[in-house]
């Protein structure tokens, strides 16, 4: 009775505490030089990357977004937030909702339920690669105190860049033959980056393709001018990172500093000190930096790619001592992004990664599993991604409007494969190398633990397999561990680490491994579990889980205005 008064008492103080943050935004192109090249960039509010909110646990999120793009929909996803109780607003489009069309408003209503590092992107097409993004801290609720002790904080969103426009680049994966998007030309901090200058120029020795470029100057207002942070000495940073990135795997390192790893995907971890920090498209975490090095000089921030081999060079900006001037260039080249494929140094950095103490542990078994291979393969001579050989196709009735009104047209109600034929050999490309499109999904009972298991394998041609970031929505999961090869079920799950297995919401499902993941379905709705790989995502790489769908509330009208819904929401307010 004393633990259960403590829980209502909290509960109750939160509440009284919680604030509604309203916003007003409007989302359109906009003329933009993001890495000193002129081109076309998604704004909301004529800011890009956009706005940054901010709030405590507990905090009333209302968004009125309005769409001005002239001839796209338009979705966003509240990246990390589970969205209890609101499931509609997740901002999947063809899962959650309908997309946003021109000139119409769309209000999200969420709650923010848990302190952390989140962000939102766009969620329809491909329109987080064209600039829609943007921050979203929560801080601890009023009265609560932060378990991290730091003097000041700084917020890094990651992304990657293209010059070519996301109409062109998703015309090119659904051709045939498939013309693929190539590498980025530029990563950006902060949506800066610079393509044709770099800020360690003089360094003729550098081994990230800079040396052949000129050194940067920027006049006052320039968009692509880096930001630099500015700190004191012997004092003690938050730094948020997130990675929006549309293909890449990132590596950071400040110059000459030590990082320590607090937290990842909103949750506290175990503090372990690194070099530098290997990030996901998907995944965020903080550091913690002391600034305990030579106050009179400044040190370079890099940023590069890791897991496909480098085409695009290393993004840039300064760590500046403020006793030092600003304008002081680092007197040594920046950190060397280790080599883009030693996959073993990646696996170590995720295995260092345990959930803090105090962090809830995983159910000791599961109820449901399910085994997913990710393959490569053709339709019709198209080139798509498949789970268990089905490519996703998202219906044009949302999932969520189907299951809620029992529309049986919807989809197709009959379940995907639940595993694949284990004589399949994930080390060579695939002998029967054609699928199909599905739009099924995995329907799982109210509050049973499922896991899992995410199988990797070889493309379609030559010896390769390729990095895949899982995002799951709804959710947090435990990621119970990583194995080489394939999964062997009945003795791989005796590696499972079942005490402090870290709760993520990305996971990182390395080449030709598997990957282990548990979650509980504890929260009513239709939830997208896909690789957050945009072209990966646009080419079929995902899947569609179903929970508690006699528990899902009320969702409003607007958010399901079209397909089958939007005759069945007409009959019904005619009766």
């Amino acid at each position: 009775m004393g633990l259960w008064w403590i829980v209502v008492v909290a509960v109750l103080a939160n509440t009284a505490s919680a604030a509604v943050r309203e916003y007003h935004w409007e989302v359109e192109y906009k003329f933009w030089w993001p890495d000193c090249n002129e081109g076309a960039v998604m704004t909301v509010n004529g800011q890009f990357p956009g706005p940054t909110i901010k709030a405590v646990a507990g905090d009333t999120i209302v968004v009125h977004l309005t769409n001005k793009l002239t001839t796209e929909g338009l979705v966003i996803h509240w990246h990390g937030i589970r969205q209890l109780g609101s499931p509609w607003a997740d901002g999947a489009a063809g899962v959650t909702q309908c997309a946003i069309n021109p000139g119409e408003t769309f209000t999200y209503k969420f709650t923010v339920e848990k302190p952390g590092t989140h962000f939102y992107h766009g969620h329809y097409g491909m329109q987080r690669s064209a600039g829609l993004y943007g921050s979203l801290i929560v801080d601890v609720a009023k009265g609560q105190r932060e378990r991290l002790r730091y003097d000041g904080e700084f917020n890094l969103l990651l992304s990657d860049w293209w010059h070519e426009p996301i109409s062109s680049q998703e015309l090119g994966l659904s051709s045939k033959p498939m013309r693929w998007i190539g590498e980025a030309q530029s990563i950006l901090i902060n949506g800066r980056g610079q393509f044709n200058c770099s800020l360690a120029a003089q360094f003729s020795n550098n081994n990230n393709n800079t040396s052949s470029l000129p050194m940067c100057t920027f006049k006052e207002g320039d968009q692509c001018a880096p930001q630099k942070l500015h700190v004191e000495p012997n004092k003690t940073y938050r730094i948020r990172l997130a990675s929006t990135t549309a293909l890449a795997s990132l590596n950071l390192a400040i110059q000459g500093h030590k990082l320590v790893v607090v937290e990842a995907d909103a949750n506290y971890v175990t503090p372990f000190t690194t070099d530098d920090i290997d990030i996901y498209s998907g995944e965020s975490y903080s550091v913690l930096l002391t600034t305990d090095q030579d106050p009179s000089q400044n040190y370079y921030i890099s940023v590069g790619v890791r897991g496909r081999k480098p085409n695009t060079n290393q993004a840039l900006t300064i760590l500046n001592y403020v006793t030092a001037p600003a304008s002081k260039l680092p007197s040594s080249p920046p950190p060397v992004t280790p080599r883009w494929d030693d996959f073993e140094r990646s696996k170590n950095f995720s295995k260092k990664i345990f959930s803090a103490m105090g962090s809830p542990p995983p159910p000791k078994k599961y109820r449901k599993r399910l085994i997913l291979l990710n393959t490569q393969n053709l339709i019709d001579g198209y080139t798509k991604w498949a789970i268990n050989n089905v490519s996703l196709m998202t219906p044009a009735t949302p999932y969520l409007g189907s299951v809620k009104y029992n529309l049986k047209l919807g989809f197709n109600r009959k379940s995907p494969p639940k595993t694949y034929r284990f004589d399949y050999d994930i080390m060579n490309p695939p002998p029967f190398p054609n699928t199909t499109t599905g739009n099924g999904i995995y329907v799982f009972p109210f509050n049973v633990t499922v896991d899992v298991i995410l199988q990797n394998s070889n493309v379609l041609k030559g010896v390769v397999s390729e990095i895949h970031p899982w995002h799951l929505h709804g959710h947090d999961f435990w990621v119970l561990g990583y194995g080489d090869g394939k999964f062997k079920p009945g003795v791989d799950e005796k590696t499972y680490n079942l005490k402090n297995p870290p709760l993520r919401n990305t996971a990182i499902l390395y080449p030709y491994g598997w990957t282990a993941l548990r979650f509980v379905t504890d929260n009513p709705g239709v939830w997208f579990f896909h690789c957050h790989i945009e072209p990966h995502l646009h080419m079929g790489m995902g899947v569609v889980f179903a929970e508690g769908l006699n528990r899902i509330g009320k969702i409003p009208d607007e958010a399901l205005g079209c397909g089958l819904t939007k005759q069945y929401l007409m009959n019904r307010h005619r009766g």
